[in-house]
């Protein structure tokens, strides 16, 4: 059987760890599942551009990746959960551009698969955006 390792990131995700009592990343062999990482700074705030708080989460899931192992390009499955605003019927292209812009940089011609799902909220006030992977390590080579 496979050893399980969990991950923290330095800063906030240490804090999360004593606080919260959950990891960012568990490793079982050669596959790295994440937890729902926001556009955050180590001080839990927030940009207050939409875009740039969703580069943000990217930065974050790669953080969290590299602590386990991973790499974007090993990446096989997103879900990514986004507050809509009262009335919303879709994400829309606010949010689209600029996930579809950030996988083709950070992932090359490695096309995931990938969940999208609007929400009312999500864990911490301001936050936009969580978003949470799977990676094979190695599979992006």
């Amino acid at each position: 059987m496979p050893d399980v390792e969990f991950f923290v990131t330095p800063g906030l995700g240490e804090t999360f760890r004593r606080t919260r009592h959950y990891s960012q990343a568990v490793r079982i062999g050669d596959r790295v599942e994440i937890s729902g990482q926001g556009g955050w700074a180590d001080d839990l705030t927030f940009p207050d551009d939409l875009a740039d708080e969703i580069v943000a989460a990217f930065d974050n899931v790669e953080r969290v990746l590299a602590t386990a192992g991973a790499t974007w390009r090993d990446v096989v499955s997103v879900n990514s959960y986004h507050v809509l605003p009262p009335g919303a019927e879709e994400i829309g292209d606010a949010h689209n551009d600029v996930m579809i812009d950030q996988f083709r940089k950070r992932m090359g011609e490695r096309a995931p698969i990938w969940t999208e799902t609007g929400v009312t909220v999500l864990g911490a006030t301001g936050m936009h955006i969580e978003i949470q992977v799977t990676a094979i390590v190695g599979s992006g080579e």
